[in-house]
Order: structure tokens, then sequence, then C-alpha cells
């Protein structure tokens, strides 16, 4: 049996070298993951790059909210897939519906066609179809290589059965590859249920500011964003604690 793959979802440098250092075979590298993460910039990519190894996966989403796009903002994505492939991005991470609820295929098929030969994932707009079946099917025709998925539920211990039932359709023609709301204390129970091949996680640690001087009423992102004065970094010791159990 070959080893289970974990990948962690995160955004900045020194997390990219956490999830390197604690043992983690793939980075998804965004931004914002506020929102559920957005394309990273490119000097982030190219630091990240100069200090690690780890294959990464960039996250090509040009805005937060829904994942049917205008014509402009299929064309960022292309453009980004472009710069990312150009500087050596190991695979792009991407996701495309239609406004009826449905896989974008003619739009997805472009981006197959442009990243090749990248490694290809499908996000959690698989999440947002409106047949899980039916769309992995869908992921298959196009040739992509993983779906990230929570099974269509808003975090994979919620949607354990849907998983199941997509890893045994999907066999070895696609990874289904669970993601969200997996952690430490119950992956080792999410993996004997679901049985899939690679894992997508998100382990981070809090910092306080070092910032003295502090603006506690003013919030940059809005009401709803967390403190300016708390630093979110991938935790080392909780990406160990999870490779170790694989």
């Amino acid at each position: 049996m070959s080893k289970i793959q974990i990948e962690i979802c995160l955004e900045d440098v020194q997390s990219v070298i956490n999830a390197e250092k604690g043992g983690a075979d793939r980075v998804e590298l965004c931004s914002d993951l506020f929102e559920g993460g957005l394309t990273p910039t490119l000097g982030t990519f190219l630091v990240a790059q100069q200090n690690s190894k780890i294959p990464m996966q960039v996250m090509i989403r040009p805005r937060g909210g829904d994942f049917c796009y205008s014509d402009i903002e299929f064309s960022v994505m292309l453009k980004d897939i472009d710069i990312f492939k150009s500087h050596g991005a190991t695979g792009i991470v991407f996701g495309i519906l239609k406004a009826d609820g449905e896989i974008d295929m003619e739009r997805s098929r472009e981006v197959v066609e442009r990243a090749k030969p990248l490694s290809i994932t499908f996000h959690r707009a698989f999440d947002m179809t409106k047949d899980g079946s039916s769309s992995l099917e869908k992921l298959i025709e196009l040739g992509i290589d993983r779906v990230l998925t929570s099974g269509l539920e808003p975090t994979v211990p919620e949607g354990v059965d849907m998983l199941s039932l997509l890893v045994e359709q999907a066999g070895n023609r696609i990874i289904v590859m669970p993601g969200c709301g997996l952690h430490e204390r119950n992956f080792t129970k999410m993996h004997q249920k679901i049985g899939a091949k690679e894992y997508h996680l998100m382990l981070p640690e809090y910092q306080n500011s070092l910032m003295q001087h502090r603006s506690d009423d003013i919030l940059m992102g809005g009401v709803l964003r967390q403190s300016e004065y708390l630093i979110a970094h991938t935790g080392l010791d909780r990406v160990k604690g999870v490779c170790k159990m694989v």
C-alpha cells in the first residue's frame, strides 16, 4: 500500500517552510484563506520556492464569492496559469461552474490544456455542484488529476458518507482528496471511514503581533475579519502530528 499523501493549505512563506519541515508531501499555496483561498502573489511563490523544495500547487482564483466567472475574470485565470507555470509551479488548483450549478466543461477544458503538463486539482467548487456523482465523471472526462471536496457538505465529518462513495466511484481514475474540517484530532477516524489516498488540511497556529501601538477599533478587512494583531502560520508541530499518523 502506498503512503497516504498529506497536502497543507497555506498562504505565506513561513507556512510553506513549516509544512515541509513537518513532513507534508505537498502544499496548496493561496492568499486570503479567510475568503477560502485566492491566487497568491508571484513574489510569495518565488520566495517560497527559494526557501523550500516541497511541491507547490498554486490556487488560481481571481476573487472571493462564487465560481461563475466573467470573461475578464477567466482571462485573468489563464494569465495567472501562464505566469506560475513559467516560474516552475508543480500544479494549479481551480474550479469553474456555470450558473446552473454544473461544471463549466468548455472553460475547464481550456484550463487543463493551458496548464498541462502540471498537476491539476479541481477545488471545492465541486461541493457547490448539483450532483457529486455526475460531476466526478465530468472531471474524469476532463483528465483532471484530483478533486478537493468535503463531500458536498460544509466539512469532511459531515460529508463522510458521500466521500466514501466518491472514493469508491473514482477508483484509480481520479484522486478524491477530502479537505475542510480535518485536523489531528479527527484525522485517523475520518481516514478509517473514507479510505482516501490523499488528504488536505489547514493547520494554523496563531501568534500575537509584535506591534506595541495598537488601534483595536480599526480593522483593515471590516468587522467580520480576525484581529490584525493575531498572525497565523502553519503549525510545525501540528503538521508533524498528522504526518506521524500516516
